[in-house]
């Protein structure tokens, strides 16, 4: 079984937080002619934070661990998830790239509820700088969360490079990835939440519940004046996923978050595509996401708005070669 990567965009109002602070001012006192000693009292006893007692794995979690093993161990059998890019069995042309440019920049994967297949969609993508984050789940051990942030940043440092975009990592986030498991993504979505304005509680709900063959999804939000540009975006990677399979929802799900919302059946070398043939960012995807970026087209263009824009930036990029 394939695994499933959702797309959901919807347009919030931000809500902007007003604080108020007052400052006490000191009662005066008589000037002191000479410093006052101060008692020889003891220090106070250094407290120790007790350690953190690692939360038990639930049932739930560990048979979706053992399938999700499973699922990596079939699909690398039969010859998927493969991390070398594309080559000379996977040609295409520049009339291939455009074509899957427009099945994927300009149609959406699900609608707003994850319940169907979305439609065409004008272009979507960011125009303020990118800012990433991880929030990882209490159940994921600091091995674990060392080697996901780490592909997290450097996959922000190649999509910066790919797209021409500003993306790198901050803790003042825009586009959070949540890694977490059964037992603890419903914390940390409330915590991504309280860090990213514009993020509601009721669209959090789908995220929170994925069916069994979602491995991780993302959702994108416009909360600005411009519908089709997108502000915060969160990503949900479960912890259960083995390695491999963990790094392909990274490099699917933060690719789709910058505006690359569906998959197409025709697209190869492409790991957006439902096929599973494909684990990791590839030369062809590399180029959708230069397209998309590309300043001649325009935040809101419909696929006939586009297209002839579209064809000769693929016709120029092929011919230039590699990004």
């Amino acid at each position: 079984m394939s695994r499933v990567r959702a797309f959901w965009g919807a347009a919030l109002g931000l809500v902007a937080l007003g604080l108020s602070a007052c400052t006490e001012v000191p009662t005066p006192v008589e000037p002191v002619a000479k410093p006052i000693a101060r008692p020889n009292t003891p220090k106070p006893p250094q407290v120790t934070a007790p350690p953190r007692v690692a939360r038990p794995t639930s049932e739930a979690s560990a048979l979706l661990r053992s399938y999700l093993n499973q699922v990596q161990g079939a699909q690398l059998s039969q010859g998927l998830l493969r991390r070398d890019g594309g080559g000379v069995d996977t040609p295409y042309t520049d009339t291939m790239l455009a074509r899957n440019f427009e099945q994927i920049a300009l149609f959406n994967e699900y609608n707003g509820s994850f319940t169907g297949r979305g439609g065409a969609s004008p272009l979507r993508r960011w125009a303020a700088p990118i800012r990433m984050d991880v929030i990882f789940g209490d159940s994921v051990p600091p091995s674990q969360r060392k080697t996901d942030l780490g592909n997290v940043s450097s996959y922000a440092a190649r999509l910066n490079r790919v797209t021409g975009h500003p993306v790198s990592m901050s803790r003042n986030a825009n586009f959070i990835v949540v890694i977490a498991s059964e037992d603890d993504r419903g914390e940390a979505l409330a915590q991504a939440a309280a860090r990213v304005p514009g993020i509601s509680a009721s669209s959090l709900t789908p995220l929170n519940n994925l069916p069994r063959d979602t491995y991780c999804v993302v959702a994108a939000y416009a909360a600005g004046a411009g519908a089709n540009t997108y502000t915060a975006a969160l990503a949900v990677i479960r912890s259960e996923n083995p390695s491999l399979l963990r790094l392909s929802c990274i490099h699917e799900e933060l690719a789709q978050g910058m505006g690359l919302a569906n998959d197409s059946p025709n697209a190869r070398p492409s790991i957006f595509n439902d096929d599973d043939e494909f684990a990791l960012l590839t030369s062809h995807d590399e180029k959708l996401l230069q397209m998309l970026y590309d300043p001649r087209l325009k935040t809101g263009m419909n696929a006939s708005q586009a297209r002839p824009i579209v064809q000769k930036i693929a016709s120029e990029i092929v011919t230039r070669g590699p990004v």
